[in-house]
């Protein structure tokens, strides 16, 4: 029988209560996940940064200034984006991640020209197959978010599943226990992403 893995990931941090909340939780519960992270977050919050990295999760990239018109107005200026975040985690961390997830994800802008020039600077790009909509609505209620976090998934044998951690997303901190208690039953093991992780991204643009 294949392993069953999955793969908890968190966009849009650090935040400081919830992004806290999250690693106390995951410390608890003493499970892995991954962090995408947007640059300008990490001033004033480098300590959340640093506990991650110490507690053993994967940090990767989500951007600079996670706006869109900027990130996406040309290949030059999102690959700038995300080298400006890895200069940000290596000043407080002196390593330099080279996981990324694109902002919406990389279905309407990953081209084959941007894949060469993300792979020539051995960036490793991550989508999701399985998504909760807590990074659309702040509002939404925990039971929900579970329903989503829960529901049957395209490749059930290797889960990457998308949550946020945002200052707004309280809802996700209040349902990812249990969340997690229920992949702990069904027999899953838990991993962060690492450059060693087979890429998983949405179809590429010619």
């Amino acid at each position: 029988m294949d392993e069953k893995i999955i793969y908890l990931t968190f966009d849009d941090g650090p935040s400081t209560n919830v992004t806290n909340k999250m690693l106390d939780i995951l410390k608890q519960q003493n499970v892995k996940a991954t962090f995408f992270v947007v640059g300008y977050k990490i001033n004033g919050r480098e300590d959340i940064l640093k506990r991650m990295y110490n507690e053993g999760h994967s940090i990767g990239l989500h951007t600079y200034t996670h706006e869109y018109k900027k990130i996406y107005a040309s290949d030059k200026d999102f690959i700038n984006e995300m080298n400006e975040t890895s200069m940000e985690i290596k000043k407080v961390l002196n390593i330099e991640p080279k996981i990324i997830r694109f902002p919406s994800g990389s279905k309407k802008h990953l081209t084959k020209n941007l894949l060469e020039k993300l792979h020539a600077q051995n960036y490793k790009i991550y989508d999701w197959n399985l998504c909760t909509s807590d990074g659309i609505n702040y509002n939404i209620k925990p039971n929900k978010l579970y329903r989503e976090a829960t529901q049957k998934c395209i490749n059930p044998n290797k889960i990457f599943l998308l949550m946020h951690c945002d200052a707004n997303n309280k809802s996700t901190c209040n349902c990812l226990e249990s969340v997690i208690l229920y992949y702990k039953n069904l027999g899953y093991h838990f991993k962060p992403i690492t450059p060693d992780t087979p890429e998983y991204y949405f179809r590429v643009k010619n």
